[in-house]
C-alpha cells in the first residue's frame, strides 16, 4: 500500500509498506480525513522529543488526528463491522502497567501514539488499530468534523478536570486549535469567557466561536480570572497567564511550551494559592466530544482552513511552519487515488 513518510528532517515522500492484516482484537481501517498540527511539525523539523530520545526513528508515517472507515475485522474481534466510520484514538495503552491500573491509561508506562512512536500513523491507505482504540461515529457527524475529535477530546479531559464552571471568569491564551475549541466550550459552561492573543484573524475567529473579549496579552488584567486555559504553547504565555490569575485561581496548561522559564518564583505560586494542573491528553473522552459536536457545542469544522490531496503534503508542512493566521487546521483527504512524483496514479 502506499504511504506518506516524513523521510528526514524536512523531507516528507510517498512510500509502498506492507498492509498489514487484522489480528485477534484488531480492525483495517482505511483512513479519509488526517489533520496536521504542530506535533507533526516538529517531527517535520526533526526536534520532537520522540525524535531526539530514540523513540521515533526515520521514517515516520505520520498521522495522529484522523478518522476512517472499517475495512476488515478479525473474525473472533466483537466492537466494530466493515463500513463503520470510526476516530482513532492517538494513545493506546497497555492495560497492564501500574498506571493503567490506577486509572491513568494516558500516562501509562508502555505507551504506543499512534503517528508519534511505537505505532503507524494515519497518513496511509489502510491503519491496523486495537478496538479499543477506535470510536464509532454517528452519520450526523461529518468527517471534516470526525478528524478534529482528537484534539478536542484533550480541551473537553481538560476543562473537566479543573471544573469550568458558570462562577468562572475564563481567559483562554492562544487562538490555535486548541484554543478555540477550549473558547466553543468554555462560553457554554463558564460565566464570562475572553481570547487572548496575538494574531489579528485568530483573535476575530475566536470571536465567532464566542468569546466575550477579544484581548491582546498587554491588554488582559492581572488577577482578573479564577480560570486560566493555556493553549499557544509558549513560555511566555505561560507566564502571563499566571499572572493573570487571581488568588486561588486554575490554570490548565494545554499548551506544551519547550523553552525553559525564568524568572519563575515558585513561592509566588504557594503564596497565591493557584492551582496548576498539566492536561496529558484526554484519552477517556472520545464518546463524550464526539457528543457535543453531535450537538453543536462544538463546531470543528469553523476552523478548517484547506483539506489537500496527500500528494500535496511537503506544501501542507511549508504552509503550517510559516504560521497559521486565522483558520488553523490543515487536512489531508484519503481514500483515493494519489499522484506520485512522475504523474501516475496509485
Amino acid at each position: 500500500m502506499t504511504a506518506l513518510a516524513i523521510a528526514a528532517p524536512r523531507k516528507v515522500t510517498l512510500t509502498s509498506v506492507a498492509i498489514p492484516q487484522p489480528l485477534p482484537g484488531t480492525a483495517l481501517v482505511r483512513p479519509e480525513l488526517v489533520g496536521l498540527c504542530g506535533t507533526d511539525l516538529e517531527l517535520f523539523h526533526g526536534t520532537a522529543s520522540y525524535i531526539r530520545d530514540g523513540r521515533a526513528p526515520y521514517p515516520i508515517v505520520f498521522g495522529h488526528e484522523w478518522c476512517g472507515v472499517v475495512a476488515a475485522v478479525d473474525p473472533d474481534t466483537a466492537g466494530v463491522m466493515i463500513g463503520d466510520r470510526v476516530v482513532g484514538h492517538t494513545m493506546l495503552s497497555c492495560g497492564r502497567c501500574r498506571m493503567c491500573q490506577r486509572g491513568c491509561r494516558n500516562l501509562c508506562e508502555h505507551l504506543a501514539e499512534v503517528g508519534l512512536y511505537g505505532h503507524q500513523g494515519a497518513a496511509a491507505d489502510f491503519l491496523r488499530m486495537p478496538v479499543s482504540g477506535l470510536t464509532k461515529l454517528p452519520a450526523a457527524l461529518t468527517d471534516r468534523a470526525a478528524a478534529l475529535v482528537e484534539p478536542a477530546v484533550t480541551v473537553v479531559g481538560g476543562l473537566d478536570r479543573v471544573d469550568c464552571g458558570l462562577q468562572d471568569r475564563v481567559a483562554v491564551v492562544g487562538t490555535g486549535t486548541i484554543g478555540l475549541l477550549a473558547i466553543q466550550l468554555a462560553v457554554r459552561l463558564a460565566g464570562t469567557v475572553h481570547a487572548v492573543g496575538i494574531d489579528d484573524a485568530g483573535l476575530e475567529l475566536a470571536g465567532h466561536c464566542g468569546a466575550h473579549r477579544l484581548l491582546r496579552p498587554e491588554e488582559a488584567e492581572p488577577g482578573a480570572y479564577s480560570l486560566v486555559i493555556e493553549a499557544s504553547g509558549a513560555s511566555s504565555a505561560f507566564a502571563r497567564g499566571l499572572d493573570l490569575l487571581e488568588p486561588g485561581g486554575r490554570m490548565a496548561v494545554i499548551g506544551v511550551a519547550s523553552e525553559p522559564l525564568n524568572g519563575l518564583v515558585p513561592g509566588d505560586i504557594a503564596l497565591r494559592g493557584i492551582d496548576i494542573v498539566g492536561i496529558r491528553h484526554g484519552l477517556d473522552y472520545y464518546d463524550r466530544t464526539v457528543e457535543l459536536m453531535v450537538d453543536h457545542v462544538l463546531d470543528p469544522e469553523l476552523l478548517v482552513a484547506d483539506v489537500l490531496s496527500p500528494d500535496d503534503a511537503q506544501r501542507a508542512f511549508e504552509r503550517l511552519e510559516h504560521g497559521r493566521s486565522g483558520q488553523p487546521k490543515l487536512l489531508l483527504r484519503f481514500g483515493g487515488s494519489v499522484r506520485t512524483d512522475n504523474g501516475t496514479l496509485r
